[in-house]
């Protein structure tokens, strides 16, 4: 996969996570639930596509990580959306908004219009 591609990838799932911390902490696991619901089982992530995802957020400034107990009694990582975090996640929704939306609009046309 060619970096440039890479990069789209990266950074369209660095807001969907970002997203999913908007309305609190969540460990982990509940990330990807919460990305699996809100995409009606579409995308779907994986550990090893998750958490690096994670540690890359941090690495920014996006989320901070703090250690707490699960629903369930377990150890787990929580992650929180920062200040600079919910400012990235404003800054660039709406361009990819518009790009989703452009790209939709093209893939369903039915015939080239020319002017």
């Amino acid at each position: 996969m060619a970096e440039s591609e890479l990069n789209v990838l990266r950074s369209s799932l660095d807001l969907v996570i970002l997203k999913a911390l908007t309305w609190g902490p969540r460990h982990g696991y509940a990330v990807a639930e919460w990305v699996e619901q809100a995409t009606a089982d579409v995308l779907l992530l994986e550990e090893g596509t998750l958490y690096p995802a994670l540690h890359r957020l941090e690495r920014h400034g996006w989320v901070s990580a703090e250690w707490g107990v699960s629903d369930n009694n377990r150890r787990a990582k929580f992650y929180a959306l920062t200040t600079a975090g919910r400012a990235q996640l404003r800054r660039e929704t709406p361009t990819w908004l518009r790009h989703a939306e452009a790209i939709a609009r093209a893939l369903r046309a039915q015939s080239p219009e020319v002017a």
